[in-house]
């Protein structure tokens, strides 16, 4: 899961990320921007595949591919 943090004193938000880089940066931009406030604002998750690899489907695809290999070489 990806997570993207929005500042809730501007319309800055932070890139794609793990939830440890996105606090990481959140809390960069209150420290430069913001100073004195406390960090607020919104997170908003991406449950899809951060990284658009689709890893899920790849394996699902490995494993189908490696039950008929191994169906076809009985015969």
């Amino acid at each position: 899961m990806a997570y993207r943090y929005w500042c809730g004193e501007c319309s800055f938000k932070t890139s794609w990320g793990t939830e440890s880089q996105g606090q990481k940066e959140h809390l960069e931009h209150y420290t430069v921007h913001h100073t004195g406030l406390v960090p607020g604002g919104q997170v908003e998750t991406n449950r899809k595949d951060p990284d658009g690899g689709g890893s899920c489907l790849a394996f699902i695809a490995l494993a189908v591919l490696l039950v008929f290999l191994a169906a076809s070489c009985h015969h």
